[in-house]
């Protein structure tokens, strides 16, 4: 599994007080990930990626730079880091499930001015593959240019916007954006769709081995069109739990003086100028990070943060309900809530 960062703010952050210089950055998650438990391939080495929205004068689009070199011995992440800023940030680390070492696997991928990376997986996905596949409409079935199950499920994104009436080639949508709402809905529907592909995998498929074949998903999705930004925590089950997911607002992102990488949360009034979405907190000041709770939308826009419960088949309405953590420790992923576990996790550098 991967590891995710979201930034979203009134101003322009340079990026390497995100991605390189906290004690926990996604780089450092790229070899030290404290979520993430597999012991048997233990780093998110299999390259990496950055998406950034730029001026308005160079167009819609991200600029999206990715790598199949580890994070953490990539000079030019270093390079490009300390002279970029920007207002709303993607970056993400890979540890391979499907599709192999390559650029056009590496996340974010992008249409116009779309932006989606995903933590987890599909569940069944070779079963699955060909129907979604031949589902979509033929230019977004045409936009997949790499093989991860990520990419595929981007584009059945893609193909939902577009059936709901918004165009994602659209220069009016994207130069004014689509809307929190339409993007929240259409990741609904996503979700919906995988989900009922997986559900129409023949018995007779599911029985092929032994064990039988896992359709259980991991969907941690993140998309924006640069205005915008809805995020998922979902597992498709109604007893495991998701893969980790946090979030943070404030008005600034500084560094403690005198304390290399040490980075706090500071929140001056009720604004959130900055917020911050990452599958591991980036500090380990633990009241700076709230966990987004599982099976969830988090929606961002015009820096105020809303959270919405996926209300389907794997809800579970007793808030008290506790899941089972089995699934995702499986795919190497943590799901940690509890203050005990936070401390452990931090390894003693908790105040």
């Amino acid at each position: 599994m991967c590891r995710f960062l979201v930034y979203k703010g009134k101003d322009e952050i340079l990026l390497s007080e995100l991605i390189l210089e906290p004690q926990h950055s996604i780089l450092t998650q790229s070899y030290d990930s404290r979520l993430r438990l597999d012991s048997r391939r233990p780093h998110n080495g299999d390259g990496f990626g950055l998406g950034y929205y730029t001026s308005s004068t160079l167009g819609p689009a991200p600029c999206i730079f990715t790598s199949t070199i580890p994070a953490w011995n990539c000079i030019n992440l270093h390079r490009l880091s300390a002279k970029t800023t920007s207002k709303l940030i993607f970056a993400h680390v890979r540890a391979t499930t499907e599709g192999a070492l390559s650029d056009s696997n590496c996340h974010p991928f992008n249409r116009n001015g779309l932006m989606w990376m995903h933590n987890g997986n599909i569940g069944g996905w070779k079963h699955v593959k060909r129907s979604l596949a031949m589902g979509i409409q033929e230019r977004w079935f045409g936009s997949v240019g790499g093989s991860t199950d990520s990419e595929w499920a981007f584009a059945l994104f893609l193909d939902v916007l577009d059936r709901m009436g918004y165009d994602p080639d659209s220069p009016l949508f994207n130069k004014e954006g689509f809307g929190h709402s339409a993007l929240r809905k259409a990741m609904l529907k996503t979700i919906e769709k995988l989900n009922a592909l997986i559900a129409a995998i023949p018995d007779k498929e599911r029985k092929e081995r032994e064990e039988g074949l896992d359709c259980r998903s991991l969907l941690n999705f993140a998309i924006s069109d640069g205005h915008s930004v809805v995020c998922t925590r979902y597992v498709s089950s109604r007893t495991d739990e998701a893969a980790s997911l946090y979030w943070s607002s404030g008005t600034s992102w500084q560094q403690d003086r005198g304390t290399k990488g040490r980075y706090r949360m500071e929140r001056k009034d009720r604004g959130a100028d900055i917020v911050l979405v990452a599958s591991e907190p980036l500090t380990f000041e633990r009241d700076d990070w709230v966990i987004v709770p599982t099976n969830s939308t988090l929606t961002i826009h015009k820096q105020a943060v809303m959270i919405h419960p996926i209300i389907d088949e794997y809800y579970n309405h007793n808030p008290s309900y506790k899941r089972s953590t089995g699934f995702a420790v499986s795919k190497g992923l943590d799901t940690t809530t509890t203050e005990d576990k936070k401390e452990s996790a931090v390894d003693g550098v908790t105040e």
